[in-house]
């Protein structure tokens, strides 16, 4: 069975009209430390969004701005990283197609806006924030000591790694 969303903000559908909706939404403290611990985070000091909702027919569309403050670990050296976020978002909210009819097809455009799918008379706004605060995050967090740690482990920067830094190591070796 899967767990609840741990940042679950329910909105019934039926309560939404075509004029925008606005809302706002804040983790608490324990909200954010299961997001924490669920994203592989140190901390997730805040989140919070403000957006609107509207509703056209089974399609909800939401359109806002989520904040946030984390602390990741530095890929290389593990220390904190502490990043502040602020992300606008659009999502389209659409039923789940129905499976018992395989000639209906749902198309996505690239221009579209995100789209998550829904069964059932309510859409999660507090999820699709949470998933946007994962996919807003630096996946290659480093701090400040990162090249110095990088460097005395034997990384190479992508500088020394194209042909011409190579070539120049060659050189190097050669005593040229």
């Amino acid at each position: 069975m899967i767990p609840p969303p741990e940042f679950s903000r329910a909105v019934a559908i039926e309560t939404l009209q075509a004029a925008p909706r606005e809302m706002a939404i804040e983790a608490d403290e324990q909200e954010r430390a299961a997001l924490a611990t669920r994203f592989g985070l140190i901390a997730v000091d805040s989140l919070m969004a403000e957006f609107e909702l509207s509703r056209d027919g089974g399609t909800v569309a939401a359109r806002g701005t989520l904040s946030a403050t984390v602390t990741q670990s530095c890929v290389a050296t593990a220390e904190p990283v502490p990043a502040s976020l602020k992300e606008s978002f659009e999502i389209a909210f659409l039923p789940l197609p129905n499976p018992a009819k395989s000639e209906e097809e749902v198309e996505l455009d690239g221009n579209e806006l995100d789209t998550i799918f829904y069964e059932g008379g309510a859409i999660d706004i507090g999820e699709a924030v949470a998933e946007t605060l994962f996919l807003s995050l630096d996946p290659y967090p480093r701090a400040p000591q990162a090249e110095e740690a990088l460097r005395a482990a034997g990384v190479i920067s992508e500088e020394e790694a194209r042909p011409a830094g190579a070539l120049a190591g060659l050189k190097d070796l050669l005593g040229k």
